[in-house]
């Protein structure tokens, strides 16, 4: 029986997952315009699991397109000429397995050309790519249109940062085809947090794309999977007060039906009621866990955040949300604060509010 997901990347076969069919359609699109996308929202919104679903869905649409994803969580202490040996190593290594996707095997000048590679500064990653899709070519002719997905940006060493952004604004605006047709950044920093010179930013040419929290018909589509599979129904009040409390916070949402399926000891006979949820509430908000910790750190990070926090929650003259406020960006960037209906501040949802009240 599948259960919700609180702990990492969400796979169908073992969780409850929503669905998010028109946003992937939309990431979608943007990559078959050649578009260069940055994703960037806080941790455990469901970043990772989002785009690997929306590669899976254009690796079996469209068998033209090659999908290269990298991981730069490991290399935020590496020297210059580390990382660019280790993303040499990555990248051979992530051809070999879509190739074994696609039912494909390196031709002997695509194998030749890997072993060959030698990839040690941003030049060298710039001329790779140049290459790569004509040593790319299906057996009927046709050939891949290169996709560079790479999750955990922020890790990128420091010193390679503003080259390795500059390397790729030149494939972007060379002459069709590209070397890349498409690049997806994904992190939790801003490309302007990241702040590699406090100049303009090379990589002007990004599509920003918004991950929102989960909508109220896709929490009810997220639960009703769990009503089919175990027969236990929820009421309808349940389902809006979970969404309300939540905010539609992908972690949080999880977090509450997990309560409420595994740890109050409902018999599954029994209709989850407001009583349950009621109950399921307490405890989210008297539990530490992981989001509530990544909470806690990031608005402990800034002695000015508790000034501006106090008086979002005070709402006695309110805050205005205006992002060229580097303090409200940043608490934007990290999850802990939104616009409102009437663009002021607000606290994302209730549950970090009553937490932040107790830190502060």
């Amino acid at each position: 029986m599948r259960s919700f997901g609180t702990r990492g990347r969400v796979y169908p076969d073992k969780h409850y997952v929503v669905p998010r069919t028109e946003e992937i359609a939309d990431f979608i699109n943007r990559i078959k315009e050649g578009r260069y996308i940055v994703l960037f929202a806080p941790r455990q919104t469901g970043k990772t699991t989002f785009f690997r679903f929306a590669t899976e869905v254009f690796i079996n649409d469209d068998e033209s397109y090659f999908p290269i994803q990298l991981n730069f969580e490991e290399y935020k202490n590496l020297s210059a000429l580390d990382f660019f040996m280790s993303f040499n190593r990555e990248i051979c290594k992530e051809i070999e397995r879509v190739l074994q996707i696609y039912g494909e095997s390196s031709t002997k000048r695509l194998a030749q050309f890997l072993v060959d590679t030698r990839i040690s500064d941003q030049v060298s990653m710039r001329e790779f790519f140049e290459k790569l899709p004509s040593m790319l070519e299906l057996q009927h002719g046709i050939k891949h249109r290169v996709v560079l997905i790479i999750d955990e940006f922020d890790g990128i060493p420091q010193s390679v940062l503003s080259d390795f952004l500059h390397s790729l604004r030149y494939i972007y605006l060379s002459d069709e085809p590209r070397g890349i047709h498409s690049v997806c950044i994904v992190g939790v920093k801003s490309i302007t947090q990241l702040n590699y010179d406090r100049s303009i930013s090379p990589f002007n040419i990004q599509d920003e794309f918004n991950l929102p929290n989960f909508s109220l018909e896709q929490v009810q589509s997220l639960l009703s999977q769990y009503t089919d599979e175990v027969g236990q129904s929820f009421e309808s009040e349940v389902i809006t007060s979970l969404h309300k409390q939540t905010a539609g916070q992908p972690f949080l949402v999880n977090r509450a039906a997990q309560i409420l399926t595994e740890e109050l000891n409902i018999p599954n006979h029994v209709t989850i009621k407001t009583e349950h949820f009621a109950e399921a509430y307490s405890q989210l908000l008297e539990e530490r866990n992981t989001n509530i910790d990544h909470l806690l750190t990031n608005i402990r990070r800034d002695r000015d955040f508790e000034k501006l926090l106090m008086r979002i929650v005070s709402r006695e003259r309110g805050l205005p949300f205006n992002l060229d406020n580097e303090i409200i960006y940043e608490l934007m960037m990290y999850g802990v604060i939104k616009k409102d209906s009437n663009r002021m501040c607000e606290i994302a949802n209730p549950i970090y509010q009553h937490h932040i009240v107790q830190e502060f």
